[in-house]
């Protein structure tokens, strides 16, 4: 390698070892460089002027999320401002805010599975996303499982918990950019004077129904100051332990919303193990390998002795429901079959039935920040697109169904 002035990971000597100095510069200029690159993609794909917005629905597309036949929307009689728009060739666009306001309209005196949200009676739901193997598919189940629960007409809150912001970024929001300190959950769960209320950094998104909580490396520091508070004589009260912490903050709230979706850090560290005992509903994604498969089988021992730790320390545990989700399924790969048919046999009705199938609808959606819910059809050849989002629509249905259980609804 010949010399570069330029690169300071490149010494006169190649038997000199690189200082961390050196090493730190560079990583910085890259970290710089990879950040400006993406403002500069955002700013193509979603200006500051137009903030990213949900795009408009059909008729076909609103009756659907509805549970009612076209004809029955399009005779409707619909008050002033619920009219929907006209696109082009006449076509009718309804926003989900009007969408919404159907629903309101149907459920007034008759069944009230047009609009879903929970009763007083009903606990609020807590879906934790979890496995601590990078490309599990969390980020892409939480982003879909929240955004199909809001369409549904829930209430939604998303809270990103990994340091990454990967959930965020999806959501339209560069965490060193757009996320400025004290403006994640760690607001809320930290243990000095800083700490402030959840709901001051519960954000609004483009989705009627769906608010959102962003990530930033901030949350990091919940990892090092933890250690500090763990003290067994502290004498401090179990709602005040690291492992009550997000349970804690999200009671303030549960007022608000029907149903909040977790993403774990892809780490079985102190956020995820809060998380953990946050849940009533937790969601191991699982790809379908045998190397993943193994390290599940780690993940779940781990989670399994820490949780026991904790419970004997005072958490309240209680799951409604545990399931495991194939994620990036391929059915035509025979050892995928074959993983998915051992996970079946060794955990029976705790894997969904459903699969997340591998789409590159959802991977070509991820290119501009979006999920298959935000992009419209006509984007994509018909045919990935109906058989990517008929995966995710099971699937999430599947979910969904598991609240209703728990909140003891017949579907």
């Amino acid at each position: 390698m010949s010399p570069n002035s330029d690169n300071p990971l490149v010494t006169e000597d190649d038997a000199v070892p690189v200082e961390t100095d050196a090493v730190h510069r560079a990583l910085l200029g890259d970290a710089e460089a990879l950040s400006e690159h993406l403002r500069l993609l955002r700013l193509k794909f979603f200006p500051p002027a137009s903030l990213k917005q949900l795009r408009k629905f059909t008729t076909t597309e609103a009756a659907r999320l509805i549970g009612v036949s076209d004809s029955y929307i399009r005779k409707l009689r619909l008050g002033e401002g619920l009219e929907p728009d006209k696109g082009t060739g006449g076509k009718l666009l309804y926003t989900l805010a009007q969408i919404n306001d159907i629903r309101q309209i149907l459920s007034e005196g008759r069944d009230r599975s047009f609009f879903p949200r929970r009763q007083a009676s009903e606990h609020l739901q807590v879906l934790t996303v979890a496995n601590f193997k990078g490309g599990s598919g969390k980020t892409t189940t939480a982003a879909h499982l929240a955004q199909y629960l809001s369409l549904k007409g829930y209430r939604v809150l998303a809270v990103d918990l990994d340091p990454q912001g990967s959930l965020s970024a999806l959501f339209g929001y560069q965490p060193e950019l757009d996320v400025a300190e004290n403006q994640t959950l760690y607001a809320a769960i930290r243990y000095d004077e800083e700490r402030r209320p959840l709901r001051d950094v519960i954000r609004p998104t483009y989705f009627e129904g769906l608010d959102f909580v962003p990530a930033a490396l901030e949350l990091q520091e919940f990892e090092h100051t933890t250690p500090m508070h763990m003290n067994p004589q502290s004498g401090a009260a179990v709602e005040d332990l690291f492992f009550a912490r997000v349970s804690t903050a999200l009671e303030t709230v549960q007022a608000d919303y029907d149903v909040v979706v977790m993403d774990c850090p892809p780490q079985l560290g102190f956020l995820t193990l809060s998380a953990l005992c946050a849940a009533s509903g937790l969601i191991v994604t699982v790809h379908p390998q045998m190397l993943d498969v193994s390290s599940m089988a780690q993940f779940l021992y781990m989670t399994s002795d820490l949780l026991r730790v904790v419970h004997g320390r005072g958490a309240d545990l209680h799951y409604d429901f545990l399931r495991y989700l194939v994620t990036r399924f391929e059915p035509h790969d025979g050892p995928q079959t074959q993983v998915v048919a051992l996970m079946r046999n060794l955990f029976g009705e705790r894997v969904l039935t459903n699969a997340m199938l591998k789409s590159t609808a959802v991977s070509d959606a991820g290119l501009s920040k979006e999920t298959l819910y935000e992009v419209a059809r006509e984007k994509f050849v018909r045919q990935t697109y109906d058989r990517a989002i008929e995966s995710l629509d099971l699937v999430n249905s599947e979910i969904e169904g598991l609240m209703h259980r728990a909140w003891g609804r017949k579907r």
